[in-house]
C-alpha cells in the first residue's frame, strides 16, 4: 500500500504558490548550479503561471502523506493541435518523498489525467541536469523528440502516444 495519496487540487488555491517556489528553487539550484535569487523566483512565477493547469483543460496532481504532508505534484494542460495533446509540467518530488516510488505514480496519474482530458498523445520537457526525470521517462515508453512550442530553458523533449 502506498504511503501516500494523489488528488487533484485546485491550482488557484494559495497553498499551491509555495509548492510553487519549493520546485522553482529546485530547478534553480539544478539547472542554474545554485540557488535561484528571490527576484528570479519572483520573475520566473510571473513569466511562466502555473494557473492553466487547472479545468477546464488542465489538472494539478498533489501527492501528499497519510498526514497531509506535501509530498510532490505535477501538472497536465492541453496544447492546441492536432493529435489532441497533453503536457505534462511541474513535475516535482519533495525530498521527503524521494526513493520510494512516487515520480512513478505521479507520471501515471498525470497520464490517466490527460485521458480523461481526451488527449491521445503527452509531451514534456527537461533539463541535461535532471538526469532522474529524464530516465523515468524513458523507463516509461517515453521518447525523445523535437522542441514544441518554443519552451525557455529546456534541452531535452519527450512524447508518448497514450493507450
Amino acid at each position: 500500500m502506498a504511503a501516500w495519496t494523489i488528488r487533484p487540487e485546485p491550482v488557484t488555491d494559495t497553498a499551491v504558490d509555495p509548492v510553487m517556489r519549493q520546485y522553482f528553487t529546485e530547478m534553480g539550484r539544478r539547472v542554474l548550479g545554485r540557488p535561484a535569487t528571490e527576484a528570479e523566483l519572483r520573475t520566473v512565477l510571473a513569466k511562466d503561471p502555473h494557473r492553466d493547469l487547472g479545468p477546464p483543460d488542465g489538472e494539478f496532481l498533489v501527492a501528499r502523506s497519510g498526514g497531509g504532508e506535501f509530498l510532490g505534484c505535477a501538472g497536465v494542460r492541453l496544447l492546441g493541435g492536432s493529435p489532441k495533446t497533453a503536457e505534462l509540467k511541474r513535475m516535482y518530488v519533495h525530498p521527503a518523498g524521494r526513493g520510494a516510488g512516487l515520480g512513478r505514480s505521479l507520471l501515471f496519474a498525470v497520464e490517466e489525467a490527460a485521458r480523461r482530458l481526451g488527449a491521445v498523445r503527452i509531451v514534456c520537457e527537461t533539463n541535461s541536469q535532471l538526469t532522474e526525470a529524464r530516465a523515468l521517462y524513458v523507463r516509461y515508453g517515453y521518447e525523445e523528440t523535437a522542441p514544441y512550442e518554443g519552451h525557455g530553458k529546456a534541452d531535452h523533449w519527450y512524447a508518448k502516444v497514450l493507450g
